[in-house]
């Protein structure tokens, strides 16, 4: 099959961690992502254009350095992979409630000075969002698909709200991001595997 070729992971680890399944509500910003709807009302999203999505989002962030990077997760879902991302690439993350103001208000004490912005749902973490806009820097936003998403430069359609689906995302983002930055040749160079970004 040629496509799974251009697949960062065999189509069985992707559906594996439930990546494609999303919600039983769609929005009409991400019908385009969406495969089909299941019987019991659920939407599946595409997986090329997850895959697709992923690649893309990996090679955006590659054209920044790691302290020029934001990622932030109110899910609780996405803290330890979100806080690994930054372990081991040295981005800035913020995993938990993030207060107005990080990115725009130099005064405060948790100032956080970013030229892109990451998050994991585009609703619970619309603070940041926000701030993302009035600074005129890119959002990226993981995007399931009851997720509106005209604030978004960069939807990342997937379920982002299961361990695993976060897990494997960020594994992926890791590995690609610092691939791609030169900081290791290939993933056998980290010490932490898929399993360590979805477990607790």
């Amino acid at each position: 099959m040629a496509e799974e070729e251009q697949f960062l992971v065999p189509s069985d680890v992707y559906l594996k961690s439930g990546i494609h399944i999303g919600t039983k509500f769609k929005t009409k910003y991400m019908e385009r992502f969406i495969y089909k709807t299941r019987p019991d009302g659920l939407s599946v999203l595409n997986l090329q254009k997850i895959n697709e999505r992923i690649i893309i989002a990996i090679s955006f962030l590659a054209q920044y350095a790691p302290d020029e990077i934001l990622v932030v997760s109110r899910r609780e879902n996405g803290w330890r992979p979100v806080k690994l991302f930054g372990k081991l690439t040295g981005a800035k993350v913020f995993a938990g409630r993030y207060p107005p103001g990080i990115l725009t208000n130099p005064r405060l004490d948790n100032f956080i000075e970013a030229k892109v912005l990451l998050v994991t749902d585009a609703w619970p973490d619309r603070n940041a969002i926000e701030d993302a806009m009035k600074m005129g820097i890119p959002i990226i936003a993981l995007c399931d698909t009851n997720n509106q998403s005209n604030k978004i430069d960069l939807v990342v359609p997937l379920n982002n709200k299961g361990k695993k689906s976060l897990g494997l995302f960020f594994w992926l983002l890791t590995t690609g991001y610092m691939k791609a930055r030169g900081m290791i040749k290939d993933e056998k160079e980290i010490k932490y595997k898929l399993d360590d970004f979805a477990e607790e």
